[in-house]
């Protein structure tokens, strides 16, 4: 059997180096997390957004720390070779650097995280500091950032006029001045990713920002067809499982009321010759 070689923090920023395109997908249980890994994935990201396709909640806002700090641990548990990033909620870093720290050593130590995604640029970049200087990797997240719903006043595009551009490039920097290993761009000008991503030696994460991000992130339920009830217009679905879920759930259901289920199991093992 071939050694699994994981992907750990020193390596995104050699994939960036070397032109290596990184891929990553969030994963919320052990077992989606173990066929993502399989597949390849190199970073696996427990998002907030469970709250969304998991929890059935309108937005992240309401996902707590020992939610995130639940789902890290099963997708920790079911990846060898992908590095795992946990999200931080809302208000678990907001506060002061002390409480963050306290909340982002939670996901490391009891989740089995290997870094921690926290949203926002300069008001952040102290607590990134801190995080960074007591050992705990972080990736930063910009642009369109969710947990800002509100204020943004809904999910929509970002950094599409010159003040808020030249404000996301100085954001983007200081993130990483201040130690974080790669940003996360979400729906920003795909011109304005490339030119973020060419500023910086750590890579970044393209999320509807266009093809010149170092990598590419997708909710793993979106690229699989498996949420219908909101498709993003940069989301590529590479399957649509929803309905093969709900096929395969109304045949069980019929073959039930119809009493094919389990009896014609049972007759297809009585009929097997016995192992020998």
């Amino acid at each position: 059997m071939t050694d699994v070689v994981p992907v750990r923090i020193p390596t995104l920023a050699d994939m960036k180096r070397k032109g290596m395109r990184i891929s990553m997908l969030t994963a919320y249980d052990a077992t989606m997390a173990a066929l993502l890994d399989r597949a390849g994935i190199d970073v696996l990201l427990v998002g907030d957004s469970l709250g969304t396709v998991i929890l059935g909640l309108e937005t992240t806002l309401p996902v707590t720390l020992d939610a995130v700090v639940h789902h890290t641990k099963a997708v920790s548990r079911g990846t060898r070779r992908a590095l795992v990033v946990a999200d931080m909620p809302f208000l678990t870093y907001q506060v002061n650097a002390d409480e963050a720290v306290r909340n982002a050593g939670r996901l490391l130590q009891e989740g089995g995280a290997a870094a921690v995604k926290l949203e926002g640029g300069a008001p952040v970049v102290p607590v990134v500091r801190r995080l960074v200087d007591v050992g705990i990797p972080v990736m930063g997240h910009l642009g369109l950032q969710p947990q800002s719903v509100h204020q943004l006043g809904g999910y929509r595009r970002r950094a599409y006029g010159p003040r808020e551009s030249e404000q996301l490039l100085a954001d983007a920097a200081a993130l990483e001045a201040a130690g974080a290993c790669a940003v996360v761009l979400e729906v920003v000008p795909p011109d304005l990713a490339a030119q973020v991503t060419a500023q910086l030696t750590v890579p970044t994460i393209g999320i509807g920002a266009g093809p010149h991000c170092d990598g590419q992130v997708l909710v793993s339920y979106d690229m699989l067809g498996l949420f219908d009830r909101f498709v993003p217009p940069f989301v590529r679905q590479y399957a649509q499982l929803a309905g093969t879920v709900t096929d395969a759930a109304r045949q069980f259901a019929d073959d039930v009321r119809e009493g094919r289920f389990p009896a014609g199991a049972a007759r297809r093992r009585a009929g097997r010759r016995p192992r020998r």
